[in-house]
């Protein structure tokens, strides 16, 4: 007997989930294979993809901080993480942006739609500045490479957040660079970084309540640049 997607015992969305956890786990382990076998090979491929997010680029943050943490078992749940949550995504380009909860450092519980003045457009950098013509947030979420999660070494130590107090303290990092636009937290819910899809980071452009611009998941394909262009069509 075939089961189709609609089998009331199957939902679809399980399906998926299953689905994305045979593929992933048959490349992490394809991944470590390679590594094992061909270890110059791969660590010239793993560093080719930190070029795109220009991770190659602090001599402070060595490949042997990050590159061998690939295909680890920790790595395979994070990856895991990032592609279920990804079933959630309801932010397309030339529809409705979700109006998520967003929860300020003082503690206020407020919407995105509040940080946008008249009809100009607001840029969501989701993750853990240009002109006067947008308005600009940071919506906070969780960590993607926490101590006790999927950690990179010589990195900034920070747990997984087990509250919104957690979360608080880890923005609180971000606060001390003084960043040129306000801070928010997302809910424990996670509400924003699953309708976004935007774990672990992404840009979004939003103007008159619907999603303008949606940026790639990063850390490759995360590109400010990008933003920069279509503010620079709007002057």
């Amino acid at each position: 007997m075939q089961v189709g997607c609609n089998s009331p015992g199957l939902p679809a969305a399980f399906l998926q989930k299953i689905l994305i956890l045979l593929h992933v786990t048959m490349c992490v382990v394809v991944g470590k294979t390679l590594m094992i076998l061909f270890p110059n090979a791969m660590k010239r491929y793993i560093l080719k993809l930190g070029e795109k997010s220009r991770m190659n680029e602090n001599p402070k943050f060595s490949y042997e901080n990050w590159g061998p943490t690939f295909f680890s078992f920790k790595y395979l749940l994070f990856v895991l993480k990032v592609k279920w949550k990804r079933l959630e995504d309801e932010a397309l380009e030339g529809h409705p942006a979700p109006n998520t909860p967003v929860v300020t450092l003082s503690g206020e519980v407020c919407r995105l739609f509040d940080f946008v003045q008249d009809n100009r457009p607001l840029i969501l950098n989701f993750g853990s500045y240009f002109s006067s013509i947008a308005d600009f947030l940071i919506i906070y979420i969780e960590e993607a490479h926490a101590v006790d999660g999927w950690a990179f070494k010589n990195n900034v130590v920070i747990k997984n957040h087990r509250s919104l107090e957690d979360r608080k303290i880890a923005a609180q990092f971000l606060q001390k660079n003084n960043p040129l636009c306000p801070v928010v937290l997302d809910t424990m819910e996670n509400l924003s970084s699953s309708k976004y899809a935007a774990l672990p980071e992404r840009l979004y452009l939003l103007q008159g309540g619907k999603v303008i611009y949606k940026g790639g998941v990063g850390p490759w394909n995360y590109h400010p640049q990008e933003i920069r262009a279509i503010l620079e069509k709007m002057k």
